[in-house]
């Protein structure tokens, strides 16, 4: 059974998340985590997305963007790609780091409180 298809439309706001494979670890250390922040930015820029808030936890992440453009699945589908690249270069590895797809719940509204386990929106 193929998976739903994403709701995606200019200027709405994402709450986003990815596991690592396995539930293994997807930051192994502030390196990892500062290659990934770059991707996100150079991934942003490519895409016009905004990323208002983001954790990087050691075995996922949690990410808040808003896309002008309906373009969310293209560039996440970079985002995880290229730095499942960079991962495994780095280590000498192949294969997956990030789990299934992307999770995320969306809103038209504007959000005032955000933290990687509570959104509120209006």
């Amino acid at each position: 059974m193929s998976r739903p298809l994403r709701i995606e439309f200019a200027g709405a706001l994402h709450h986003i998340t990815s596991r690592g494979d396995r539930r293994e670890d997807v930051f192994e250390d502030d390196t990892h985590r500062a290659s990934f922040l770059s991707i996100l930015d150079k991934i942003s820029d490519i895409h016009a997305w905004y990323y208002h808030a983001y954790c990087l936890m050691d075995n996922h992440y949690h990410l808040l963007i808003e896309t002008p453009n309906a373009n969310l699945s293209k560039g996440m589908r970079q985002l995880n790609g290229v730095y499942t690249q960079t991962a495994n270069r780095a280590h000498k590895r192949v294969g997956h780091v990030f789990r299934g797809g992307i999770k995320g719940a969306w809103s038209r509204g504007t959000i005032i409180y955000w933290s990687p386990f509570l959104a509120i929106s209006y």
